[in-house]
């Protein structure tokens, strides 16, 4: 077993992989039913579908990712022959969240095998049904000393993050965030961090009311509302809300029916903690449709807010719920005086047929990535990088990033011995003038 070195070895234990995901697909869908009643749909979409596609990405690529580049050289080191090599970091820790627990522990360590780590992986203790389906998966498909399952709770994520790895790769909230940051920190250990922050949503007077409503209410309420990249809020054009507050409730009712509780289609909050911090951001604001909470079955239907004051507790903090609040604004500095109450966003929404304002927005805000009359579906496309910036994340990934941020670029110059230019050594004297000449030729 050399997962180091031998390409072949990871490419045949990364089909092994696919292989039993896809024998057990089944089991891993109701694992997340019986977690947090996760719908069917949602849980092909986005998390068995979305790994097996990585997989078959990385089966198919990896040879080629893992080559050599050659690189052009530079005219100072003539004649040479330049190359990128890559090369695992080592032992890399892989900590998962709860809120897509399949996607966002197998993507990870799919890259890091692939690139030639070995890696420990920590899934979330708050969807056991899911940890434990992936620990049997992985205890199936890998040698112990290549990848292996610690399950558990803080304690276990404390005593791991303890030991020193060569790579840290973490996705959750931006406090534990903070705390990874600064155990890496202690070894001076590389990592990436995908975290969150206040997502907003901005619709102008020209946008689709009704086609935004339906494409807002899907981004926003898939997984009960607990993903990091949804619509966290909304600002949108004054004279507008009362139509798109109108389009917002239709397309709720289509989507999860009447009576929302009983939808198959809605997830329920993970657990009675998050519940309650939901719970408690309802109170005293605004409701203008939804509200109904019922704390036995971890359930809060979608719910509109509208004009919550700034420094409210909805406000204040990433909602990561089916809670959305609406905002109106008339001017741009209205919308900037908002935005710039919050560390930069992991997602950035606008719905406008105003091409100039977009391209504004889009270069006025530092964010990790968005759409422009859509919401989520840029994580969707694995060429482009996805990742945060400030307090929403360090680091990208996806595609062949994923296996890049896994990887030591190493730089190689090969040089010839048929030729030894004599400019670069000592002594230097009457050099000078020829040497400045060559570098603003270059």
């Amino acid at each position: 077993m050399d997962y180091k070195n031998d390409i072949g070895y990871r490419k045949e234990t990364l089909k092994k992989l696919l292989y039993n995901i896809q024998k057990s697909e089944d089991l891993i869908v109701k694992a997340l039913y019986d977690d947090f009643k996760k719908p069917e749909f949602e849980a092909v979409l986005t998390e068995t579908n979305y790994v097996i596609s990585d997989l078959k990405d990385t089966i198919k690529n990896i040879y080629k990712w893992s080559g050599r580049k050659r690189i052009f050289p530079s005219l100072l080191n003539f004649p040479s022959t330049d190359y990128i090599y890559k090369e695992p970091y080592g032992n890399v820790l892989v900590i998962a969240p709860w809120n897509y627990p399949f996607q966002l522990a197998l993507c990870p360590l799919i890259a890091a095998v692939a690139a030639g780590n070995r890696v420990v992986l920590k899934p979330s203790e708050l969807t056991p049904n899911t940890s434990s389906i992936i620990a049997k998966i992985i205890e199936k498909t890998f040698h112990i000393n290549h990848v292996e399952v610690h399950e558990g709770g803080v304690e276990v994520s404390d005593k791991l993050l303890a030991k020193r790895w060569d790579y840290i790769f973490f996705t959750g909230s931006v406090a534990v965030g903070k705390v990874v940051a600064k155990a890496a920190a202690e070894n001076l250990t590389p990592v990436t961090l995908e975290l969150g922050g206040k997502n907003p949503c901005i619709i102008d007077e020209t946008a689709n009311l009704k086609l935004a409503a339906k494409r807002i209410v899907w981004g926003k309420f898939i997984n009960a509302g607990q993903t990091c990249i949804a619509p966290d809020y909304i600002l949108i054009q004054k004279n507008m809300k009362v139509n798109f507050i109108t389009f917002l409730i239709d397309e709720i009712i289509k989507s999860y029916g009447k009576k929302l509780d009983k939808s198959p289609d809605f997830a329920r909050i993970i657990n009675t903690k998050n519940f309650l911090r939901l719970d408690s951001m309802i109170e005293r604001e605004k409701v203008i449709f939804g509200g109904e909470t019922d704390a036995n079955k971890l359930f809060i239907s979608p719910t509109l807010i509208e004009e919550p004051a700034l420094d409210s507790p909805v406000m204040k903090e990433e909602i990561f719920g089916p809670i959305l609040p609406i905002l109106t604004y008339e001017t741009e500095a209205e919308i900037h005086n908002v935005i710039s109450k919050y560390e930069k966003p992991l997602a950035f929404y606008i719905f406008s047929e105003n091409h100039s304002f977009a391209k504004k927005l889009i270069a006025d805000y530092s964010f990790g990535g968005g759409c422009i009359n859509d919401t989520v579906v840029h994580f969707s496309n694995k060429r482009l990088p996805f990742g945060g910036v400030g307090h929403s994340g360090i680091g990208a990934y996806h595609g062949k990033l994923s296996f890049d941020i896994f990887s030591h670029h190493k730089a190689i110059v090969k040089k010839g011995n048929w030729l030894d230019l004599p400019m670069r050594y000592a002594p230097y004297k009457d050099k000078l003038v020829s040497l400045k000449r060559l570098l603003d030729w270059m």
